[in-house]
């Protein structure tokens, strides 16, 4: 899934490029998760993009949560807590991210 980033949101934005075209690596509480030009997988709101290719990866785990929100991530990273792992710094969580990044989307950790 590819979209189009067309502007800043509050509190967002700022490691994105207008006219740029991003990949969506899944799904959060409808928001979407996107390795910015920061090189970090942070979440975005949908309303701030377009979207250019709405094809979603068949590896993708889709599920909706109590309030009906989607969440949709490679399997891996379909655990809760995974990413709040991978912001506390967590070895196992990060190799996994960027192993899974790799392989799956062709997107390697920079240093």
């Amino acid at each position: 899934m590819q979209v189009r980033y067309l502007h800043k949101g509050e509190y967002q934005g700022a490691g994105m490029t207008v006219g740029h075209v991003y990949e969506v690596l899944g799904i959060e509480a409808d928001s979407y998760r996107i390795i910015d030009n920061t090189h970090m997988p942070y979440l975005y709101n949908p309303n701030q993009f377009e979207i250019v290719d709405a094809l979603r990866p068949h590896f993708w785990v889709s599920e909706l949560g109590d309030d009906g929100e989607e969440y949709a991530y490679p399997k891996a990273w379909h655990l809760v807590g995974f990413f709040e792992d991978f912001y506390d710094g967590n070895k196992d969580a990060i190799s996994i991210f960027w192993a899974e990044c790799e392989r799956l989307y062709g997107i390697k950790k920079t240093v």
